[in-house]
């Protein structure tokens, strides 16, 4: 919980759990400033005749910003339930194709894209075939573009996680995934360039950086449920997870005034494929 994900070694398990919870994670996942993709689309050039593969698009939130661009998307996600709900919040954009596929076993008939945009997906793809996927799938003059969010704090800020340490440790002691978020300044200055989210090994170029505030307020009940569709919280067993994040909405109901901030940078890192 300190910064982008880091890549659980059951990858592809943990990475469906999401599909259990479809409607939920709709609801209380952040999405993405409008900036981030003026940006996108000035640094690719993307314009209404661009062609997008989204990778693991879950229920659609940044499939919509693209789609509003006027590219044409073809976006695929492993979770059918996901799936199927990305399909009917994106049924207004006839610009819009949802499959039903991971990244690794997805059919691309031959085609070739644009830019490839996954949104908070990346560190679910396996990296020894993703990076070279994303190169064989692109145009010669395409781009890869990843968007993510970093959960980070502010200085003298009250912060859930420390407020709430004893009840991770009490329900669910010593997990590694539990931790106090970094200060803002810090994840600005140590996140440059592809390094965070892997290595192409040379299939793409430097890639440009762009960070943007963004911020979800909560009351106690809300919190929890942000919480409960967090893989870390999803791969709890359910006698570990409910007590937990019912122990974690009464502390912010009775000790933080029922009203905190989740504070993330939400990050677009963007390069070109090389000609390797």
């Amino acid at each position: 919980m300190t910064g982008e994900p880091e890549m659980p070694p059951n990858r592809r398990r943990l990475g469906r759990v999401f599909n259990e919870v479809p409607e939920l994670y709709d609801r209380v996942r952040p999405g993405y400033p409008d900036e981030l993709f003026a940006d996108l689309r000035a640094v690719t050039g993307m314009d209404e005749g661009s062609s997008v593969l989204e990778v693991g698009c879950g229920t659609g939130q940044a499939t919509r910003s693209l789609a509003a661009l006027g590219c044409q998307v073809t976006a695929v996600e492993p979770g059918p339930d996901l799936a199927a709900l990305a399909r009917r919040r994106l049924a207004p954009f006839p610009n819009v194709d949802v499959g039903t596929s991971t990244f690794e076993e997805w059919d691309d008939r031959g085609r070739r894209f644009d830019v490839l945009v996954a949104a908070s997906s990346w560190h679910w793809v396996d990296p020894s075939t993703g990076w070279r996927r994303a190169h064989d799938v692109l145009a010669p003059d395409g781009w890869m573009a990843l968007l993510g969010h970093a959960v980070v704090r502010r200085p003298g800020e009250p912060e859930v996680f420390a407020e709430t340490a004893d009840l991770h440790e009490r329900f669910c002691p010593g997990n590694p995934g539990w931790g106090h978020p970094p200060l803002e300044d810090d994840v600005r200055t140590t996140g440059e360039g592809w390094d965070t989210v892997g290595d192409p090994g040379g299939l793409f170029g430097p890639a440009t950086v762009r960070w943007y505030p963004t911020v979800q307020w909560f009351d106690g009940d809300g919190f929890a449920d942000h919480l409960r569709s967090l893989s870390l919280y999803r791969a709890l067993g359910l006698e570990v997870r409910e007590p937990l994040l019912d122990a974690v909405a009464e502390r912010i109901r009775t000790g933080m005034g029922d009203r905190v901030a989740r504070r993330y940078l939400s990050v677009l890192r963007v390069g070109q494929r090389t000609g390797e």
